[in-house]
């Protein structure tokens, strides 16, 4: 919506960011079988801008498994509304870790058989 953009009439990097976070989470939600946290967003890249009117779909995958920990790999993809091509506009790996109801730090399940790997 026109709330989100920059004069430029691009949607600001914050609003797309928090989309990636919020698919993310759900993933590494999924996996943990409860609450997580971000805890971290490596090499955050934009590379196109997404404009208003533009249908944005957001794809997360997990890629690693620690302890207490996952990485979710995620991309955004940007595409007009009239036209059938996308384009991808981000690229990010979240991490997050699962908390229990103490907010500390709790073991997640190793990656299954047919899960994504690092």
């Amino acid at each position: 919506m026109p709330a989100d953009t920059n004069p430029n009439g691009d949607i600001f990097g914050g609003w797309l960011m928090s989309l990636m976070d919020s698919a993310a989470g759900s993933i590494a939600a999924r996996h943990a079988h409860g609450r997580v946290v971000t805890i971290a967003v490596d090499s955050m890249t934009f590379h196109r801008p997404v404009v208003v009117g533009d249908e944005v779909s957001v794809y997360a995958k997990l890629v690693g498994v620690g302890r207490t920990s996952m990485k979710i790999d995620v991309q955004s993809w940007r595409r007009a509304r009239h036209d059938d091509r996308s384009y991808q506009v981000t690229h990010a790996t979240f991490t997050f870790v699962a908390i229990g109801e103490d907010r500390q730090t709790r073991r997640v399940p190793p990656l299954a058989n047919g899960e994504a790997a690092a």
